[in-house]
């Protein structure tokens, strides 16, 4: 393994920020693995330091295909996650919106120009990614339509899960949707946490990588199979809202099978604590997300389902 800085960044006020990136075999630029790119993600930094201590194991043991370079970067964004704050520090910009970035341009834009510049060339991306809202997911990994990418690939992950997302506007800027654009086949990898550390969760995460890897070719070795991959286009999923802001009271988990008419919640008044409205499934379904904040307000999306 070999340890290198990949951009630095300096402050006047603190250490230069350096992001680091770990880098496993030597050869073809094959696979590149990000982090965390805020604040708050823990769970992603956390996921690429397991697979680093895996990775380095299986180098040691001589199980990485030769002519293979697979370089992983734990954390881009540690400034904001000393402080515990989501998006940059300064400005409240999110680097993962500034790609394929500007050496010129504003803080974000050129902390994401400088890391894009070493990441470009790779065959493979994989971007541990979290969403805006806070909840919890099934593990699963999507794919951003540019047409750069074959569907099929993601089912090697062995999650139960792929989804294929129709680019909108603002995600033209991402770090997925650049790599594809500038030729590397990228995928985002989604954990059913984001700041805090899940192990069973993790793990899955850093074995569907793994198996990734190997179906790729990228490791020699045996590892266990995953799951028989459903693939899904994002429009598929029925969002479910509420109309009435409230205290949610919970009824199933993400997985959960659910039918028609069955109760996916109770939202009571937040100051008399009677029941102000019952939140039901619109069709039978897999409840694929859960909002988990315990004040929910008007239109927030409660559920996502899977239609069955």
């Amino acid at each position: 393994m070999t340890k290198k800085i990949l951009y630095s960044i300096k402050s006047p006020y603190r250490e230069s920020m350096d992001v680091t990136g770990f880098t496993f075999g030597e050869g073809e630029k094959s696979l590149c693995v990000i982090g965390s790119m805020r604040g708050n993600e823990i769970q992603q930094m956390y996921v690429c330091s397991q697979l680093i201590q895996k990775l380095k194991q299986y180098e040691a043991e001589g199980k990485i295909a030769s002519g293979k370079e697979i370089t992983v970067v734990p954390c881009v964004n540690y400034y904001s996650m000393n402080i515990g704050k989501r998006f940059w520090t300064m400005d409240n910009t999110d680097i993962n919106r500034m790609f394929p970035g500007y050496d010129l341009g504003e803080t974000t834009q050129r902390i994401a120009g400088g890391l894009f510049s070493q990441i470009q060339g790779y065959e493979y991306g994989i971007q541990l990614a979290s969403f805006y809202q806070p909840g919890h997911f099934l593990s699963h990994v999507k794919l951003m339509e540019t047409g750069f990418t074959d569907h099929s690939l993601m089912k090697n992950f062995g999650l139960p899960y792929a989804f294929v997302r129709r680019p909108r506007p603002y995600d033209t800027t991402t770090l997925n949707y650049n790599w594809q654009i500038w030729g590397t086949k990228s995928f985002s990898l989604y954990t059913n946490e984001t700041d805090k550390i899940n192990e069973a969760s993790a793990n899955q995460a850093v074995d569907s990588i793994l198996r990734f890897m190997k179906s790729q070719e990228l490791l020699v070795c045996s590892l266990p199979c995953g799951y028989k991959t459903e693939l899904i286009d994002e429009s598929r999923l029925i969002q479910v809202h509420s109309d009435t802001p409230g205290i949610m009271r919970n009824q199933v988990h993400t997985g959960a099978r659910v039918k028609k008419g069955d109760l996916l919640c109770e939202i009571t008044d937040p100051l008399e604590g009677h029941i102000i409205k019952e939140i039901t499934s619109p069709c039978d379904a897999i409840v694929f997300f859960r909002y988990n904040r315990p004040l929910e307000f008007e239109n927030t999306v409660l559920y996502k389902l899977i239609a069955l």
